[in-house]
């Protein structure tokens, strides 16, 4: 069986980063190993390490342990570049660089899944190959 290849959105990864037992952190735990391939675009890994130092209460990382896990992470997916697109039923205009991330990876490379939390992201999910995390996990739990 082919190794599922799926984009991760910026809420997933920091999940799994501050809480290793969820869902997410399963998912990524997953990644470790092998069982998945994550792809990412620059735009996700630069919103990653915006935002991590704000968690770094449930983490405990330090900026520079931060700097090297988010560089860690850009070695270990494949970074693709997003389609420029315009998705006129996306409600939140501030996540089209993720869908247009996916709309690349499915493209370029066959994607599986866009996994995020964001509830305007799963909005489009009749249209575009889009799971939340728990739905992911419950579908492929044999990774």
């Amino acid at each position: 069986m082919a190794t599922l290849r799926v984009v991760l959105d910026t809420n997933v990864l920091l999940s799994g980063i501050a809480y290793p037992a969820s869902v997410p952190g399963k998912i990524l735990a997953a990644w470790r190993h092998g069982s998945v391939d994550v792809l990412l675009s620059a735009f996700i890994l630069d919103e990653l390490r915006r935002v991590l130092p704000r968690l770094a209460h449930r983490h405990g990382l330090t900026l520079a342990e931060i700097d090297d896990l988010v560089d860690a992470l850009s070695i270990q997916a494949e970074i693709i570049e997003p389609l420029p697109g315009v998705e006129p039923d996306l409600r939140d205009l501030d996540d089209q660089p993720v869908l247009d991330t996916l709309l690349a990876a499915l493209k370029a490379s066959e994607a599986n899944y866009l996994i995020t939390g964001d509830k305007d992201l799963l909005a489009l999910a009749e249209r575009y190959p889009i799971l939340a995390p728990a739905k992911f996990w419950a579908t492929h739990a044999g990774l």
